[in-house]
């Protein structure tokens, strides 16, 4: 049950953030994906579904990319 919230929660507002005309908003999806994660690892490999594992390891692997775009990289200067 913890678990289908978590995904169901976290997942909707990165996805639902993404869309977001103001980037102060936008930036937090990859947070919000990133804290996502955990609950889809947990639910693929409690459930055997391993096509969704390594579907959850690209999309950390996206998120991550995110997280570093928009809270970790320099603005660079034009």
């Amino acid at each position: 049950m913890i678990t289908q919230f978590g995904l169901t929660i976290f997942s909707l507002l990165a996805i639902w953030l993404t869309q977001d005309t103001r980037l102060q908003r936008r930036r937090w999806a990859s947070i919000f994906g990133l804290v996502s994660q955990p609950f889809w690892f947990y639910a693929a490999i409690s459930t055997q579904q391993w096509g969704v594992f390594i579907l959850s390891l690209l999309y950390t692997s996206v998120w991550a990319k995110g997280f570093y775009t928009h809270w970790m990289a320099k603005a660079e200067v034009s």
